[in-house]
């Protein structure tokens, strides 16, 4: 009984990841909306009971408008790409697709940009402390 229960969730995760990598080629090679541009799936997030999928997306260009309108894209194209996925895919349950921005990969270039500056501060202030020590000990 154990063993069957943590079959469970390696499964679910497995029917995730391939849910990514169809949604993926779906999304590049056959959807043809014009507001979904080019976007990377970088998580899909099932319900135990396959109900629902949410997918997190990124894409290049991060202003809110552009995110608004591959949102609307993707949403009015679930239906179809909902479709193919069950053509693909052999499960009792296809899930209602819900799409997300995925905002973790530029809140962590910001997170990086601004480590890069506090060591950049923090080195300026080393050599400025440096130099003033070397002074000192000239001045003796």
């Amino acid at each position: 009984m154990a063993k069957h229960s943590k079959t469970i969730p390696q499964r679910g995760q497995r029917v995730a990841d391939q849910i990514q990598r169809d949604l993926s080629e779906i999304i590049a090679f056959e959807l043809k909306d014009p507001r979904v541009g080019m976007i990377t799936l970088t998580e899909v997030q099932l319900t135990p009971d396959y109900a629902h999928a949410k997918i997190f997306f990124t894409m290049l260009k991060d202003s809110k408008e552009a995110v608004q309108n591959t949102i609307e894209g993707l949403n009015k194209a679930s239906g179809y790409m909902r479709n193919q996925l069950g053509k693909r895919l052999h499960i009792h349950t296809l899930p209602q697709l819900h799409f997300v921005h995925d905002i973790s990969t530029a809140r962590g270039m910001e997170l990086s940009a601004l480590i890069d500056q506090a060591n950049a501060t923090r080195s300026l202030d080393d050599e400025q402390s440096q130099q003033r020590t070397d002074a000192d000990t000239d001045a003796e």
